[in-house]
């Protein structure tokens, strides 16, 4: 039987599902939920920029790398690749489709190891998180037959 697993996420919030075979349909299997991704900035950390002194009389302040949401979206991509990784190393299942916006694909490509990458045969970047399960099936028609 060839299993197929369907990630669905966004920075914020996402949905797994599962194909059994042609004409089986999705199931969802779970979904995740992270909320400090839709928090404001400035509600994710705990006090305001450093300072710095530069040549003369200007002062600056020290700017992240990353907004805190970017940070937050970071962490997101972690769990949802090591839960991933969790079902490739348990044989749960043979192929894997991710659907997710540019930005967010690009967070969890650079989390997803060389085993599970190689399991992925499609990926849309597309924000269907919030599509019914008859929607999404008609978005990946192209890709598996439900």
């Amino acid at each position: 039987m060839n299993t197929t697993w369907i990630l669905v996420a966004n920075s914020s919030t996402a949905h797994l599902y599962v194909n059994q075979g042609p004409r089986k349909g999705l199931t969802k299997l779970r979904e995740f939920d992270h909320s400090a991704s839709r928090g404001k900035g400035t509600d994710l950390v705990s006090d305001r920029p450093g300072h710095n002194k530069s040549h003369g009389n200007g002062h600056g302040a020290y700017n992240p790398a990353t907004t805190p949401k970017q940070n937050e979206a970071q962490h997101f991509a972690i769990e949802l690749a090591k839960e991933l990784e969790h079902g490739r190393s348990k044989n749960e299942f043979q192929r894997l489709i991710l659907v997710s916006p540019p930005a967010f694909m690009g967070m969890l490509n650079n989390h997803i190891g060389g085993h599970l990458k190689n399991l992925v045969t499609d990926s849309f970047e597309k924000d269907y998180t919030k599509a019914t399960e008859k929607e999404l099936a008609g978005h990946l028609e192209t890709c598996i037959f439900l």
